[in-house]
């Protein structure tokens, strides 16, 4: 992923060409390199013009937005749930039906922590201006035992740029009465993760530079499944809260089974997975100690 110039911007071509000699970056808050230009682009590219970008995993409540009036059994959570859940059981309960919907798996390379749960999203929907649209999800949180939908994740975007997300309830009340629980991503895992999604799945951006973000767009999170914080909690429900039976048996063609096998790319057919997977183009690797101790200086 290299780069001599300047340019804190990297095309999927360029990607594409490199990918090959490659050497691989790893550890959080440190990053293997070469020689030292290519830690200094690895560094700008990354976010060092980005002030509250962190390596870790990390976010921010948007700009205007307040979690105080939220509450699960406020009657506006629990008419959005319910539609999110009906929508999840009728057009979106499984990866089966996630593929012939369009969406994209996105499976969390640099997270360190809970790896059971998949990110799906459907670049038909994001973007689309529909805000808030349960029958039209932009990204859908798949259980990755049971390959079952467990939850959405809307996105507020228009015409692919972010933009300020609504209220749930309480838009026109006092602050202590609104929820509005969106948050965005300042920590390189979820910045990366949405840098990828646009590298590899948007066609506005497949030939072209791409700005790495400081910050993502701001997303909104409804678990259909019981969860002990919200049903706005950013991380997924513990294992034992997710009471779903497995999924049938997909008709794509795989070896995997779900409630045997764990969902991930290799058990998914060839065409639906990308050349280049988030491993494969990630700034870091979390799974070990760097030797080389070179700081991205983030």
């Amino acid at each position: 992923m290299s780069d001599s110039d300047d340019k804190r911007t990297v095309s999927r071509r360029r990607l594409l060409q490199a990918s090959a000699g490659t050497a691989a970056l790893s550890a959080v808050g440190s990053a293997r390199a070469a020689d030292g230009d290519r830690t200094t682009d690895l560094a700008r590219r990354f976010g060092r013009d980005c002030p509250d970008a962190t390596i870790e995993p990390d976010m921010a409540h948007c700009e205007g937005t307040s979690t105080e009036g939220c509450a699960d059994d406020h009657p506006a959570t629990v008419e959005l749930r319910s539609a999110v859940d009906e929508a999840l059981e009728t057009r979106y309960p499984d990866v089966d039906a996630l593929l012939e919907a369009g969406y994209k798996p996105y499976f969390d390379t640099l997270e360190t922590g809970d790896d059971s749960w998949s990110h799906w999203l459907n670049p038909t929907f994001i973007g689309d201006g529909d805000l808030l649209a349960p029958e039209r999800p932009e990204a859908v949180l798949v259980d990755n035992e049971t390959w079952r939908s467990i939850g959405v994740m809307f996105v507020a975007t228009r015409a692919g740029a972010p933009v300020e997300p609504p209220a749930v309830y309480g838009d026109d009340g006092a602050a202590a009465d609104r929820c509005s629980p969106w948050h965005a991503h300042t920590g390189l895992p979820g910045r990366f993760a949405w840098w990828f999604y646009l590298q590899t799945y948007d066609r506005e951006f497949a030939d072209g530079d791409l700005e790495f973000p400081c910050r993502t767009p701001c997303m909104l999170h409804v678990w259909t499944v019981d969860h002990p914080e919200s049903v706005y909690a950013h991380d997924a429900p513990p294992r034992e809260d997710r009471d779903v039976d497995p999924a049938d048996e997909p008709t794509f063609d795989t070896d995997a089974v779900p409630g045997e096998d764990d969902l991930g790319w290799d058990a998914l057919p060839e065409a639906v997975v990308p050349d280049e997977l988030p491993a494969d183009l990630a700034p870091v690797d979390p799974s070990g100690f760097d030797p080389f101790g070179v700081d991205l200086g983030l």
